[in-house]
């Protein structure tokens, strides 16, 4: 039995626009998207600023050589504690030693020829009247003679000592520059030596977080110590540990700012009586700071738009409408809000991406502050 090719085309018509019908019924109905709506919170937030630091010890000298001459001895070790006045090293002195015994004769014999020019000077006849041997002037320059006699031998001496080389301060000897039997020149530098006690931690602040410090001082001034209320300094070591001791809440500002990079040198003070802390080393320096009754919003409940971040705010109509906020911080799912909404604003949490200006939001689902940001899983559109 044959169709006709119209009969054909017909059929076939027919059975695609059947087949349309059938995959349009068996779509599902799409349900419109769930909108959370949450409202900020009030609350007290410790916010963590974390800075590169250098660590320095209190005190921290190089050790030189006064005089020329050869290293006698070296009565330190590498790493030893020392105290003030011991001594470290030792020049050969025979050539200083020589030099002021010179000076001391010299300045004994300038002195007998003063006290002799002098007595003359002094001396009077039986019936007491004065005798002039030798003139006033005579005597002060046999008197200025002696003083510089007397300088000469000091100096030398000065000289003597220097062969003695000791310790400023207590602290630890560094690395060993120079050997025994070395022939050295003044100022060589022999060691350096470190007072560990306490240590100087120094990291660099930018200019708007200085001033944000500066905005929070209790008290106003020109003191270059700055006390953080509400705050606590720490120091992170190299391998990820806290350091045990803290720096307080005060501060030290140095007295101006980089021009290439606009911060500012802060230094923190850590008491190190362990001796864990050496000169040179590197860490982290977070300085914690408690903020009350701030304003918090979860991350995710925020949009970006080219470069300002806003969220959806619902009337009372139910209708939702664009609010530009300022971040006055940021932390893991939260921000912290300088501006654009109020604890009693109403806004959208999830779904913010399929609404626009003026949508309804009718049949929302209301979550609690705290709930939400209890359960941060999304970040931030």
């Amino acid at each position: 039995m044959k169709f006709s090719p119209i009969l054909i085309i017909l059929l076939a018509v027919l059975s695609l626009s059947l087949s349309a019908c059938n995959m349009h019924e068996e779509q599902p109905r799409q349900e419109p998207p769930q909108i959370v709506v949450t409202t900020p919170v009030e609350m007290d937030v410790t916010i963590t600023q974390p800075y590169v630091c250098q660590i320095h010890s209190r005190n921290h000298i190089e050790v030189q050589a006064l005089q020329d001459g050869y290293l006698d001895q070296v009565l330190v070790t590498e790493g030893q504690r020392v105290t003030k006045g011991q001594v470290m090293f030792k020049i050969l002195p025979t050539l200083y030693k020589a030099r002021f015994e010179a000076e001391k004769a010299r300045a004994k014999l300038a002195f007998i020829k003063w006290d002799n020019t002098n007595k003359l000077y002094l001396n009077k006849r039986s019936d007491g009247s004065a005798l002039a041997v030798v003139s006033d002037q005579e005597v002060a320059k046999a008197e200025a003679e002696m003083n510089e006699a007397n300088a000469k031998r000091d100096l030398a001496e000065a000289e003597l000592n220097f062969t003695d080389v000791t310790a400023k301060f207590d602290g630890i000897v560094d690395r060993l520059y120079r050997q025994q039997g070395s022939l050295i020149e003044k100022r060589d530098i022999l060691t350096s030596l470190s007072d560990n006690g306490l240590m100087w931690v120094y990291f660099n602040v930018p200019e708007a977080r200085y001033l944000d410090y500066m905005a929070s001082r209790p008290k106003k001034g020109q003191s270059t110590r700055l006390e953080l209320p509400d705050s606590k300094i720490e120091l992170v070591l190299a391998n990820g540990t806290t350091f045990k001791h803290d720096a307080g809440n005060t501060v030290t500002v140095e007295g101006k700012f980089n021009n290439e990079n606009g911060n500012i040198p802060f230094r923190a003070d850590f008491p190190n009586p362990e001796g864990l802390l050496r000169h040179g080393q590197t860490g982290t320096i977070l300085i914690h700071r408690k903020l009350k009754n701030a304003i918090v919003i979860p991350q995710r409940a925020t949009f970006e738009i080219l470069d300002k971040r806003y969220v959806y705010v619902v009337d009372a109509e139910n209708k939702v409408h664009p609010h530009v906020i300022e971040i006055k911080h940021e932390m893991d799912d939260i921000y912290i809000i300088e501006s654009g909404v109020t604890v009693s604003d109403k806004i959208v949490l999830d779904g913010a991406r399929d609404l626009h200006d003026g949508a309804s939001v009718e049949g929302y689902e209301f979550r609690k502050p705290e709930e939400a940001l209890a359960n941060q899983k999304f970040h931030a559109e």
